[in-house]
């Protein structure tokens, strides 16, 4: 299963809204996934991590079932 709890603790160790990653070019739908464990693509995420300035690590876990 995937996680994207990091992403959230990240974006809150940063001072980073989901408005200002919406500023930045992420869709209001991508969002909506992150909050849902829904799948991004590979090219969401190195934007994601682009914009926060973190390492994949921080923005997704993997959790076996």
């Amino acid at each position: 299963m995937i996680s994207y709890k990091p992403l959230w603790e990240t974006m809150q160790k940063k001072g980073i809204t989901t408005y200002q990653l919406i500023q930045q070019g992420i869709d209001r739908k991508i969002i909506h996934n992150l909050k849902h464990n829904d799948n991004i693509t590979m090219l969401t995420a190195e934007k994601l991590c682009k914009i926060i300035g973190c390492s994949i690590s921080e923005v997704v876990e993997f959790i076996d079932d």
